[in-house]
């Protein structure tokens, strides 16, 4: 009878254990899914820019949306902060990482002391030095150089229609950060819609004014603005390189008393205030802008967490994955314009 009872045990205990690994390998499944995944998510920023704000919404609702649970660090644009964020996301044991970089360079620590972990990590909206970039699974964003194309040969064909097919005109445009790679790129693709258009026309001659930097906020912009569109009360053309300054630019050209009939704006980020803007005002000075859509990129960096984490390079062929933006145009604006959204995006 004993020996009854203990083999009776024994194969209890097997089934057990045998049920407990079945288990825990169910749970791992559930991970390949994005559910019970744990996703560190290092923010650049997100006081004073409603854009940040809309793409951590995104990004939390896609994770909800899969079961994940989502780990949020504000940087406040510091990246030596940002660098502790990263190392407090390891040492909480976060399963993938999404950097919304401060610094494409000085957030170089960080993505060696993710591999060394083996953490997976996906960079969105901000890209990395292409030093660092063989180290991540997946850049996030739009095609700025393309997105930003859109905008400038929208504005190049407006010029030739306001301006007429010669003279010589100042172009101004505000930025990031000096050395901002984001800035960089979104200029030079709307200098070459821009000048896709203009060169077709050889006796007018653009001045490119040098690039101002507002922070991306609307407070810092002010000032740069109301220097330069004073001290070049002339301007004809503007491009602001993202809508959250927008505010700041207004006031600022205002103040220096060129707002009005005589400078056009183009603009970046498909903002719903700006949209409305159009709609509203279609023979004044914003007569473009070009989305990238934050929700969205967010929504495609939590699909990239769990590529990430099942090491599915397939789902970021060349490291990088683009969302498809559009550019929105007066005529085009009650298109475009959903009162419940802050910026265009195509859905979750």
């Amino acid at each position: 009878m004993a020996v009854k009872v203990m083999r009776r045990l024994l194969l209890l205990g097997a089934a057990a254990m045998l049920t407990g690994g079945a288990i825990g390998a169910a749970q791992a499944d559930d991970k390949s899914s994005g559910k019970g995944l744990t996703i560190g998510w290092t923010q650049r920023g997100l006081s004073g820019s409603d854009w940040w704000k809309t793409m951590i919404a995104g990004a939390q609702t896609q994770a909800d949306k899969i079961g994940a649970k989502l780990i949020v660090l504000d940087a406040n644009g510091d990246t030596t902060r940002q660098n502790q964020d990263v190392q407090t996301l390891i040492s909480r044991g976060v399963d993938v990482v999404v950097i919304n970089a401060n610094d494409p360079i000085g957030v170089g620590a960080s993505v060696k002391a993710l591999k060394k972990a083996g953490i997976p990590l996906v960079a969105v909206n901000s890209n990395l030095d292409a030093k660092l970039v063989p180290d991540i699974f997946c850049y996030v964003a739009e095609d700025q150089v393309a997105t930003g194309a859109l905008a400038g040969e929208v504005i190049g064909k407006k010029a030739i229609e306001k301006f007429g097919d010669s003279g010589t005109w100042k172009l101004g445009s505000i930025g990031g950060f000096p050395g901002d790679v984001i800035s960089d790129l979104r200029f030079s693709g709307f200098m070459k819609g821009f000048n896709d258009v203009i060169d077709k026309h050889p006796n007018v001659k653009v001045e490119a004014l040098p690039m101002k930097f507002g922070e991306w906020k609307p407070d810092k912009a002010l000032t740069p603005i109301r220097d330069m569109a004073t001290a070049n009360a002339d301007m004809k053309i503007l491009f602001s390189m993202s809508d959250v300054m927008n505010g700041g630019i207004t006031q600022g050209l205002k103040q220096a008393g060129l707002w009005g009939d005589g400078v056009l704006i183009g603009s970046y980020d498909g903002g719903m205030a700006v949209i409305k803007q159009m709609m509203d005002d279609p023979k004044g000075p914003m007569q473009a802008d070009a989305s990238n859509q934050p929700w969205d990129q967010a929504v495609l960096a939590v699909k990239m967490a769990v590529a990430g984490y099942n090491k599915d390079d397939g789902a970021c062929p060349g490291k990088t994955n683009y969302v498809k933006t559009s550019v929105v145009t007066p005529d085009t604006a009650a298109k475009y314009y959903k009162a419940e959204d802050t910026y265009m995006r195509a859905g979750d």
